[in-house]
Formats: C-alpha cells, sequence, structure tokens
C-alpha cells in the first residue's frame, strides 16, 4: 500500500455568536489500495489554523509513495528530515499529528480493526468524562457567565447529564463576563476583588454539587506564578480535584515552585509536545496529571510514549480534546488502553450542532461515560458536506 495523494481540509468558522468558534484543520490521506485516513491538527480554536494547513501540506511531499502502515517511520522522517521537525512547537507538531492520525486510521481499516486493538487492546471499557469549561454554561448554547449563581446553575446542567465532575474558569471573565483580556489582569497579584469572585464562583459549584463533584479549575495561564499560588491557596478548602495551566506551559521550574505551595494537584499538557517537551516535567514531578493533545503532541504515536513515559513516574493522563470530532475519536482510542488513564474531557464545543455535524459520527457519553467504538480504524471520517464548504489543498 502506498501513499498516492494528500488532501488538508482547512474548516470555514462557525456562525458568529459561540463563544469559542472552532475552525479544525483536517486532513485525508489517500492510498493506491482505495483507503482513506483521517486526521485533526491541533488548533481548532484561536490562531494557527492557516498555518497548520500550509504546514501540513509542505510535511505532505514528504510521504507521498510511503508505506501508510509504516508509522514509526514515517513520523521519524517528518520529525527527523524536515529539519524544523525537531524543533517542535504548536504548528510543526500538528501537522506531524494530523499526518500519524491519519496513517493509524488507515492502518485499522486495512486490518479491520479499531485503533486500540492495534495499541495493545481495550483494558477500560468505559471512560468517566468530565463537563468541561462551564463558565459558558452547559447546553447546546454557549454564553458568557458572570454571576456565582450562574456557574452553580452550569453545574447542575452538567450533572443533570450525568457528569460528576466539571471544569471551571472562574478568572476568566469579570464581573461583567468580558474575557479577560479585555478587562481585568490576572498576572502578578490578584486584587481581593477577583480573589472573591474566583472564590465565590467555585464555592458555588461546590454547594451545587455537593462534596463528591469533582471540580477541576482551568487557568489557561492567564495567571503567572504568584497569581496562581494566591488563587490556589484561596481555593485549597473547596477540595479540588486539579489545577490546570496556572502558568506559562513550558516552564517546568514555575510549576514546581507552584506545586510546592498549594495542596491542589497540577496538571499541564496541551502546549506541552512531544516526550522531549515532557521530561523535565516528570524529572521535577511538577504534574501529578498530564494532557497531552494527541493532534498536537505528535499522533497516537507519541502520545501513547508519552502516556507510558508518564505511567512511568505515576502521572495520571487526561487526554485534552478541544477540537473536531477526530480528536474525540483518536483520544477514545488510545484511552482504551492506557493504565494511568484518569478521565476524558468533553468540551462544551462538543455539544454544539456546527461541530457535530462536521463528522460521520457524534460520540457523546451516556451518564458520564464514554463507550469505546469498535469500528476500524480510529471510528470517525469527516463528511463529504464538511469537506465541499472547506478550502482543500491537494498533495500529489
Amino acid at each position: 500500500m502506498k501513499i498516492t495523494s494528500v488532501d488538508v481540509i482547512r474548516t470555514n468558522p462557525p456562525a458568529e455568536g459561540i463563544v469559542v468558534a472552532w475552525s479544525p484543520v483536517f486532513v485525508r490521506i489517500n492510498t493506491d489500495a482505495g483507503i482513506c485516513g483521517y486526521g485533526e491538527a491541533g488548533v481548532a480554536y484561536s490562531s494557527g489554523p492557516d498555518a497548520a494547513a500550509g504546514m501540513i501540506a509542505d510535511f505532505a511531499k514528504y510521504i507521498i509513495g510511503m508505506d501508510p502502515t509504516h508509522t514509526e517511520e514515517i513520523w521519524n522522517r517528518l520529525h527527523r528530515d524536515t529539519f524544523w521537525g525537531m524543533g517542535g512547537g504548536t504548528i510543526v507538531m500538528s501537522a506531524i499529528s494530523a499526518i500519524d492520525i491519519a496513517c493509524w486510521d488507515i492502518k485499522g481499516k486495512k486490518l479491520n480493526a479499531p485503533v486500540h486493538e492495534l495499541l495493545g487492546g481495550k483494558m477500560n471499557t468505559r471512560l468517566r468524562a468530565y463537563a468541561s469549561q462551564i463558565q459558558t454554561g452547559w447546553g447546546p448554547e454557549a454564553v458568557s457567565l458572570a454571576d456565582p449563581a450562574d456557574y452553580a446553575q452550569a453545574a447542575r446542567d452538567a450533572m443533570a447529564d450525568g457528569y460528576d465532575c466539571v471544569k471551571v474558569d472562574p478568572v476568566g471573565f469579570n464581573k461583567n463576563a468580558v474575557w479577560m483580556e479585555k478587562s481585568w489582569n490576572t498576572r502578578g497579584l490578584l486584587t481581593d476583588e477577583m480573589l472573591d469572585v474566583a472564590y465565590q464562583r467555585v464555592a458555588a459549584i461546590r454547594e451545587a454539587g455537593g462534596p463528591d463533584l469533582g471540580i477541576i479549575i482551568e487557568l489557561h495561564a492567564l495567571t503567572d506564578t504568584n497569581s496562581a499560588i494566591q488563587l490556589g491557596k484561596r481555593l485549597e478548602p473547596l477540595n479540588c480535584f486539579y489545577y490546570e495551566e496556572p502558568t506559562q506551559p513550558l516552564n517546568p521550574d514555575l510549576f514546581a515552585v507552584i506545586a510546592q505551595n498549594i495542596s491542589i494537584p497540577l496538571a499541564a499538557g496541551e502546549r506541552i509536545y512531544s516526550r522531549w517537551g515532557y521530561r523535565p516535567f516528570f524529572e521535577n514531578r511538577s504534574l501529578s496529571v498530564i494532557q497531552p493533545d494527541l493532534c498536537n503532541c505528535g499522533g497516537l504515536s507519541e502520545g501513547k510514549k508519552i502516556c507510558d513515559m508518564a505511567h512511568v513516574y505515576d502521572v495520571g493522563v487526561q487526554i485534552h480534546i478541544c477540537g473536531g470530532p477526530i480528536s474525540t475519536a483518536a483520544a477514545l482510542q488510545l484511552e482504551a488502553v492506557i493504565p494511568n488513564f484518569l478521565i476524558h474531557e468533553q468540551h462544551h464545543n462538543a455539544l454544539l450542532k456546527e461541530n457535530i455535524d462536521m463528522c460521520t459520527y457524534d460520540y457523546q457519553p451516556k451518564n458520564g461515560y464514554f463507550e469505546v467504538p469498535d469500528l476500524p480504524g480510529i471510528g470517525n471520517e469527516v463528511t463529504e458536506e464538511t469537506i465541499r464548504s472547506s478550502k482543500v489543498i491537494t498533495v500529489k
């Protein structure tokens, strides 16, 4: 089997009004056997989609004529022989990831087996999930929340769907529901008002959910070392599950300082790339939970290696999922096989019709748990309608 062409699918942003507009970049790898595979670059939000699409097109030239089932050979060619591959970074690693996931999809389809069988076999049959980003509510519409009572209601809505864990950014929106960059400064030292607002929001969620609700604190690296320690100490009595991206995500020494000063376990990973990026965090043991995004950490090939490294250091895994349905499908395959799986991220945007309609299958949890798909490959494909409405670059 040989790769004959690569289609880079640059989707259009969803309609205005959605709080976080996703615009995934998909890839379809075509072969002379008539089998095609789908992958996704992990830049579905904010800046980066155009750059990732261009990088995939550049990298595609290196793999035309190769056997797509030789995933290690392809991964190492893109990493070592492209010169910039070993430098890593979001765009480079997103391109490698998209191609790698598509190759695994082809391998599974060729062997008529789900990817989880090829990665070692399913050991986790039901995957616990959490409702992610409830500061935009929970349900088929997204809104910006300010009042603690609204945060409590979002938690109740998620619990009504069967979730026993939620994630919230308590400082992203100010008291008028304006996002941080346009409102208040969360770096340096937080004011008493900001600390009170964050505490009241999380306290309202705790009261609504009771003592058994898991509460993950999302900070998006909007805080720095000082403000993260301030906020973490304030939130400690609320028994939070873990504390995500409290500072710049490529500085393991500062994560260690935060870990030494608060009792809430730290998590990060959506902006850490490859084994080499995770290594110092394992060595200083600053992270209790890693959150690799399979669509930008290096794909399924690299993601499995990162998770295995984490297992050596007793670090749990929550795959970061903030992208299209291909991202979700790939994550479910890997989560099924790793012994240190902790919980699955179900992002609020995964409930939005604009995102669901991009692919053939809509994987949603039932009563807070995912079933692992057993279809060949990763178990999902981009729809022809999505491809027709997107900008497509074909490399032969």
